[in-house]
């Protein structure tokens, strides 16, 4: 099929992308990398009046840093992230996940902030976002907004941000220096959106989990903070720490549902296991450390 017809602009500045998108009337679409929203116009399942490309405005590249975060322009490509050396040495974590979005082939065109913006319950760098407390820098014609990224999302494909909004940065705000990363997923094939996803970071002091950051992908309608999980491990020692409790408590904040991969109770069996075993595993790293 072929898309509805739409008007399309390729705005060079932030102020001419926010001009655009109030003058649309909700009836604009912005374009960063596209590998999700060029199948949906194909298919005529999004019909925007105005495309927005935003991939000439020089100020959404990149990764600075700045009053102890790390700042991400939101048109920065999958891969160029993963090659990133500030973000491996600041975002280990947000590295790995990144690691594991979509194939090589779309990583080199898909974007950081375009899979932030989306909100695919199921999609690795949302639920990273949620994990290590980022927040999005939402402008538009009105004004700059902040809206942290537990705040950002309401449903599948649903978020916070406004018709005329667009996302000008994501901050992640600096954890400790030792921190542990924590990542795993289970999906049916490479690429493929995770059935089961955990993400996020611990870190210790004086041998005591002092902070704890995780969320869920693939277990909601959107990424799920294991909330109860991360209280319970805040002051607790690495020596008799009983990880399956932990466990129950990190899969008793998520909603998981049935669809034709897989059934609510496979994601509940199979999250409390993985997440035991990546507890497990990230301690043990501690314990080598």
């Amino acid at each position: 099929m072929k898309p509805a017809p739409f008007d399309y602009y390729a705005p060079k500045t932030v102020d001419e992308a926010c001009a655009l998108l109030a003058e649309a009337g909700g009836g604009a679409t912005v374009l960063a990398g596209g590998q999700t929203l060029l199948p949906l116009l194909a298919l005529r399942m999004s019909q925007p009046f105005i495309l927005v490309d935003i991939n000439r405005i020089a100020s959404l590249k990149g990764v600075s840093r700045a009053n102890g975060a790390t700042r991400i322009g939101p048109i920065l490509r999958q891969n160029e992230a993963i090659a990133d050396t500030t973000l491996r040495q600041t975002l280990p974590v947000l590295v790995t996940a990144t690691q594991h979005v979509g194939h090589h082939q779309t990583r080199n065109r898909g974007t950081v902030g375009g899979s932030i913006a989306l909100g695919e319950p199921a999609a690795e760098l949302p639920a990273t976002a949620v994990a290590l407390g980022a927040s999005v820098e939402a402008r538009s014609v009105r004004g700059v907004r902040r809206i942290r990224a537990e705040d950002l999302y309401l449903g599948p494909y649903a978020t916070s941000l406004e018709p005329d909004e667009l996302i000008t940065s994501i901050e992640f705000p600096d954890g400790p220096a030792d921190a542990i990363p924590v990542f795993r997923e289970v999906a049916q094939r490479p690429g493929d959106f995770a059935l089961i996803g955990l993400v996020g970071s611990l870190a210790f002091d004086s041998g005591r989990i002092s902070r704890a950051g995780l969320a869920w992908f693939g277990m909601g309608p959107t990424p799920m903070k294991a909330r109860q999980a991360e209280q319970a491990l805040i002051g607790q020692s690495l020596a008799g720490l009983d990880v399956r409790a932990i466990a129950e408590l990190a899969v008793a904040d998520t909603e998981p549902f049935d669809d034709r991969h897989a059934s609510a109770e496979y994601r509940r069996t199979v999250g409390r296991r993985i997440f035991a075993r990546t507890l497990s595993d990230a301690l043990d790293v501690r314990n080598a450390a």
